[in-house]
């Protein structure tokens, strides 16, 4: 266990969601926005290599905790924790036969302990087909977990890269993307049933300005020409809203030197 780092932490917790697009191949860029965010609890996605290749050497000399849950080469997903990690809890519940690597979980003993869920929500294309009723199918067992968690009534964050486009501004152009499973009707339908749970989305709330990305693609110059899409989300249940003070999408992780083509999102609490 790595030990909580002296500093100073004015009250405040930031928890940020990242897909990192192969945590392998970016690790010195992955590195250099770890440092920048110097966020107290990171939820990685895609890192795309098993458990027990993760890098944890050196994101452990960045003072975290790491929690793995590794697949070879696709998905991935990680909690990294400058405070102790309990509970840790691997896979969505639902489905004993699913073998993708999308769902992690943990209690995080800050002074006010939350617990957090990093996931990396299937994309679903082509739809309508397999890959699109697997994204639903997803989706349903996640608003199931989710429901399990609330009635706890304890802070609980679900963060990840959803592949979901909330609202027609939260892409550059809705006619491009209307049809694709991240902004099909269902797919929405799908993210609304968390929202009525009882669970906030933080950027909605804290900013909610139209036409803020967290993803351009690395195809067709997106990132210069401004062509992106707001599929990086983190859900607060009410225990954990209360708590919500700023959401910050860190774009300059974009311009870096061999970038993901996410960019993290970052939301600040009051601890």
């Amino acid at each position: 266990m790595v030990p909580l780092r002296n500093r100073d932490y004015n009250g405040k917790m930031r928890i940020a969601t990242w897909n990192v697009n192969s945590i392998k191949a970016r690790l010195p860029t992955v590195l250099e926005v770890l440092k920048s965010i110097d966020a107290d609890v990171i939820c990685l996605q895609e890192i795309k290599c098993e458990t027990d290749a993760f890098p944890y050497m050196e994101i452990e000399e960045l003072g975290y905790n790491c929690a793995v849950h590794g697949q070879k080469s696709y998905n991935g997903v990680a909690l990294l924790s400058r405070h102790p990690l309990e509970d840790v809890e691997k896979g969505l519940p639902g489905d004993d036969a699913d073998e993708q690597a999308r769902y992690i979980e943990a209690l995080v003993l800050s002074d006010q302990p939350v617990r957090v869920g990093a996931l990396y929500l299937p994309n679903g294309n082509p739809a309508p087909g397999p890959k699109y009723d697997y994204k639903l199918d997803w989706m349903d067992r996640l608003a199931g977990h989710a429901a399990q968690r609330l009635a706890l009534e304890e802070p609980f964050i679900l963060a990840g890269d959803y592949n979901v486009i909330p609202r027609d501004e939260d892409c550059w152009d809705i006619a491009v993307w209307q049809d694709d499973a991240l902004a099909r009707p269902s797919t929405r339908a799908a993210f609304r049933q968390l929202q009525w749970l009882g669970m906030t989305e933080a950027f909605e709330v804290a900013d909610g300005r139209a036409h803020e990305y967290s993803f351009w693609d690395y195809q067709a110059g997106a990132w210069q020409k401004g062509h992106g899409i707001r599929i990086d989300h983190l859900l607060l249940s009410a225990q954990a809203a209360d708590r919500l003070e700023t959401v910050e999408i860190f774009k300059t992780a974009r311009g870096l030197e061999k970038p993901s083509d996410h960019v993290p999102v970052i939301a600040s609490l009051t601890n």
